[in-house]
């Protein structure tokens, strides 16, 4: 066994080399709860159930990822942009299998700000810690500086947001509080507001988190060897201070490791992860966490482009107090892994997803949905009464162009880069113009509605490129339907969309044009479910959604 041990990282970058960039291999079995129920999805799991895992183990737009053990249980939180609820904290027994838990913002500050789409504005980087037997999250919103929150319980409720440094430009915070009972927090600068990167920042901090004492320090400037050096990760260690940050840019950069015996400098640099000859572009930021088995690991995410950016996670050692990350086996420099041992952790692993299909049967939706704003009191309703959730045909704001910045849009994550989503819809349109359906948006987009005309109802597929340049929508099929129940189905096949229908959702048919995924801002494509309206008077229609269903792509 000790020989197949030490020729595992080899054996994983030998399959990661063979890899296509951000392919992925679907599930080859079926999984399960511990209460014996299905697994919350059906299009991906990391775990091998062979004692090994697989890469991404989230394998959706869960990016800039922190995380903490808190005895036998993992937390990872990540950033969140413009959607609402914001801020998704996710738990795990084994770093592997995860569920979502809850979020961390109800509704994002300032509240009429984000009563608009903000794409690419509002949650960037949190890092979350556990501090008296408290959970903090501090995050940074580029445009007015860095809050906190905090609960007693991950899942929530967590308190309202608190700006704990008024600071354009200054993101990616992560607090430390040290051994002497005093607090710091480290920062990064954002060029686009602040007009200087590639510099890292250390404050002192009350102890309480509610306030930063001073105007901060520089403690290292990457613009030499690390430019664009962002999401930093400060840690102490064995008399030594840490920051684990990212460098080079998103899709191209590098992990560094920086360590000093005080915290404000100067700092020792080390390069600790990189591409090398994988197919795992710009390892990105993400975090350190130990087991409490002796094990150490480190998450990052990866930008695969209309997926989003999914999370990894690389064994990690230390050798003369600094890290060694990933496949050492290719030089001093380590990379990414495809597939390794599963880690040693002290509870035994649940096999379970973050959620993606939603039966429509509770008082509340899944927690996988997010609007792409501070939504309204009437947008919709969850029905345990009808088993349905209920989407009102309400107009869009007057400065709409399309559904790139409609606020009333019920999206979540893709989970795949391979599936197929169906959701059974009955639209109720009393007004010409109502429409209801499914999207995948980005950049550009796809839509399949039905929606109420002149003429009666009809089924559209929609096509919208370049819709964050506010470009029209355009028509690619339309047939009459004189159903009010219909099935919507949008596959997903290695970010090439195309759409279906059934008036029984048995017989499946294709309309209109397939077309190519393209991201969002910093957010891979989303998919999701919608209703409107341009009658701004009277009683609305609406659509109840009964069911919204992934399966795999065969």
């Amino acid at each position: 066994m000790h020989g197949l041990t030490k020729l595992l990282p080899a054996i994983a970058v030998a399959v990661a080399t063979m890899a296509g960039y951000c392919q992925t291999v679907p599930p080859d079995r079926p999984l399960a709860h511990s209460d014996g129920q299905a697994t919350a999805s059906q299009v991906w799991s990391p775990d091998l159930g062979n004692g090994m895992y697989k890469n991404p183990v989230l394998n959706a737009d869960y990016s800039d990822p922190d995380a903490i053990r808190v005895g036998d249980k993992f937390y990872l939180v990540s950033s969140s942009f413009d959607s609402v609820p914001g801020l998704p904290v996710l738990e795990s027994y084994d770093l592997v299998n995860w569920r979502l838990i809850g979020h961390a913002l109800a509704r994002q500050p300032p509240i009429e700000r984000y009563r608009v789409t903000q794409h690419g504005n509002g949650v960037w980087a949190p890092a979350l810690r556990f501090h008296n037997g408290e959970f903090y999250l501090f995050y940074p919103d580029p445009d007015f500086g860095i809050y906190m929150v905090k609960a007693n319980n991950p899942a929530g409720p967590w308190s309202q947001p608190l700006l704990v440094k008024a600071a354009k430009g200054w993101i990616d915070p992560c607090p430390l509080w040290d051994e002497d009972g005093k607090a710091y927090l480290v920062s990064a600068l954002a060029g686009s507001r602040a007009g200087a990167k590639s510099a890292l920042i250390v404050s002192r901090m009350k102890p309480d988190g509610t306030e930063l004492l001073d105007g901060g320090a520089m403690v290292y400037d990457g613009h030499k060897e690390d430019p664009t050096i962002e999401g930093p990760k400060l840690y102490k260690r064995n008399g030594y201070y840490y920051i684990f940050a990212p460098a080079g840019g998103v899709a191209t950069g590098w992990g560094v490791v920086l360590r000093s015996r005080n915290i404000f400098g100067p700092y020792e640099r080390r390069k600790v992860l990189q591409q090398g000859t994988t197919a795992i572009n710009g390892p990105h930021q993400g975090a350190w966490v130990d087991t409490g088995t002796g094990q150490h690991w480190f998450l990052h995410f990866q930008d695969c482009g209309w997926l989003g950016r999914v999370v990894h996670l690389e064994p990690m050692n230390w050798v003369d107090d600094w890290p060694q990350i990933g496949d050492m086996s290719h030089g001093p420099v380590g990379q990414p892994v495809l597939t390794y041992k599963k880690p040693r952790t002290l509870h035994a692993s649940v096999l379970e997803n973050p959620a993606d299909s939603d039966e429509f049967n509770g008082a509340t939706i899944g927690l996988q949905w997010q609007w792409q704003a501070n939504p309204d009191p009437t947008w919709g309703f969850p029905s345990q009464a009808l088993g349905v959730v209920r989407l009102i045909d309400i107009p869009a704001p007057a400065s709409t162009h399309n559904l790139w910045d409609t606020p009333a849009v019920l999206l979540q994550k893709l989970p795949a880069p391979r599936f197929i989503a169906t959701a059974r819809l009955t639209a109720t349109l009393l007004n010409q113009g109502d429409r209801a359906g499914l999207v995948l948006l980005g950049k550009d987009y796809g839509s399949l509605v039905i929606a109420k005309t002149e003429h009666g109802n009809v089924l559209r597929q929609l096509l919208c490129m370049r819709a964050d340049f506010g470009a029209p929508e355009r028509l690619a099929a339309e047939v009459p339907i004189s159903h009010d129940d219909v099935y919507l189905r949008v596959a997903v096949d290695e970010g090439n969309i195309s759409f279906s229908y059934s008036l029984d959702g048995n017989q499946f048919q294709p309309i209109g044009q397939a077309f190519r995924a393209e991201p969002g801002v910093w957010v891979g494509a989303k998919l999701g479910i919608f209703a409107g309206g341009v009658t701004d008077h009277g009683e609305f229609g609406y659509a109840d959604f009964d069911w919204f269903r992934l399966t795999p792509l065969q």
